[in-house]
């Protein structure tokens, strides 16, 4: 008889694949209430939600963008198929299929993991949340609709309370006729939009070499930098650019339209001091056509946008020969929660959701269990802790989960129907009903 002992197999490393973020459980506490945030506004302005498979058709996802998609999809092992790389192209396809049932304009909200397959780096993952609003049109879509975007991007950050922000707008018309006035056309002109919508990222002296490179002559390059360089109010600088003097029909109309919706924005509430025209503004992706969106923190400009979008003129022409406007904006929310708790512009406040611990002693376990019931009638997060432990321990694992407020149910407690509640943030410890504490906890212990 073999008496040799089985091997010891090796122990796996615990990890996970880079590009994907894990949380602690404070830190998912926090990431869901900012999700909790944005949810409640979307739905606030008449949203519906919409949730897609995270698993689309190849030739689903390929159909917009062609070869330049394959580099982001992440494929999967059965051919054919591929994970959603972003929530646009699902919108697209759900709205051509299921056309005849949806009422338009149609106006949906998801939130859902996206998925890459470029290479991650700090700040970009290859599994992500995005946070999409998005409002179709069946054949037209009135400017007012892009008015209201704002509007909606102003509530949600006016909300989620990361300081002052602006909403920086534009017009792709405007550029594209401002090109065309330059005799920049064609594919050299979608290059051009590439190129300038980077000028944050590279500076002046880089979109300068790189148009350069585009054969852009250095007289023309002077003219761009001296258009998307107009400042001052969105009010001055809508007259400089009608004071241009461009007959370009493209670019008037682009100039008309942003006119108008600077105008309804600021009908829809948004302060002037949240929203700023900035030429520069381009939005790299070819499908948009009108205004564009870019938003940032004012004081912390290090972190990018945090909110980009704009109107396009056919959201499904690969699906179906409808025409589908439609306006909309995308809130990574992955890269900016981490962002955020990188610079600790948010900090966590506790591991659980929990108000309330209920510790039993002198074998009330039962009697504890019966109170947790009762909080929880009363919309009081509770939970007990069920371990045999001493009281120490049972406190510390409190101040381990910063839980709020802890009641101690014991039998001389019991002996007077009675609880001992102790705020965990002051300090005190009183003795009272099951009744009182529920008000108690309610109002955070005040009076």
């Amino acid at each position: 008889m073999d008496k040799t002992p089985p091997p010891i197999l090796a122990k796996v490393v615990p990890t996970t694949l880079d590009g994907f973020m894990e949380l602690l459980p404070a830190e998912q506490i926090l990431f869901n209430k900012m999700l909790d945030v944005i949810r409640e506004t979307y739905e606030l302005f008449g949203f519906s939600p919409l949730d897609t498979p995270a698993v689309e058709k190849l030739e689903v996802l390929l159909a917009k963008s062609g070869g330049e998609t394959t580099k982001q999809i992440l494929p999967l092992q059965k051919e054919g198929q591929a994970l959603r790389f972003d929530l646009t192209v699902p919108l697209a396809r759900y709205v051509a299929q299921r056309y005849r049932d949806l009422a338009f304009p149609f106006r949906r909200y998801q939130l859902a993991k996206v998925y890459r397959g470029e290479r991650p780096q700090k700040g970009r993952y290859r599994e992500f949340y995005q946070c999409d609003i998005d409002i179709i049109g069946d054949g037209q879509l009135g400017l007012i609709n892009d008015a209201e975007i704002p509007s909606i991007i102003y509530a949600v950050f006016q909300r989620l309370g990361f300081g002052p922000f602006t909403i920086r707008i534009n017009n792709r018309k405007i550029l594209n006729g401002f090109f065309c006035s330059q005799n920049i056309t064609g594919e050299q002109q979608k290059e051009v939009l590439r190129v300038i919508d980077r000028l944050d990222k590279i500076g002046k002296n880089g979109v300068s070499q790189e148009l350069a490179e585009l054969e852009v002559p250095e007289a023309t390059i002077s003219k761009i930098f001296g258009f998307i360089g107009i400042t001052g109010k969105n009010s001055d600088i809508i007259e400089q650019l009608k004071g241009l003097g461009i007959a370009d029909e493209t670019f008037n109309a682009g100039v008309d339209e942003l006119d108008t919706v600077i105008n309804a924005i600021r009908r829809f509430g948004v302060p002037e001091e949240n929203v700023a025209i900035d030429l520069k503004i381009a939005r790299g992706l070819d499908y948009y056509t009108g205004t564009v969106y870019e938003t940032a923190l004012n004081d912390y400009p290090e972190v990018g946008s945090i909110c980009s979008g704009g109107r396009y003129d056919n959201l499904a022409e690969c699906y179906t020969d409808k025409n589908l406007p439609g306006v909309g904006i995308s809130i990574g929310l992955t890269r900016l929660f981490s962002k955020l708790l990188e610079m600790q512009i948010i900090k966590t406040s506790g591991s659980t959701s929990a108000q309330l611990l209920i510790i039993p002693m002198d074998d009330q376990l039962d009697k504890a269990i019966e109170a947790s019931a009762r909080f929880r009638q009363s919309g009081i997060s509770a939970m007990v802790y069920s371990e045999q432990a001493k009281p120490a321990k049972a406190f510390k694992y409190a101040n381990r989960l910063k839980v709020p407020f802890v009641a101690i149910i014991g039998g001389q407690e019991v002996s007077q129907g009675k609880i001992s509640v102790k705020n965990m943030m002051t300090g005190v410890q009183q003795l009272t009903t099951v009744s009182e504490a529920i008000e108690l906890i309610q109002h955070r212990g005040e009076g």
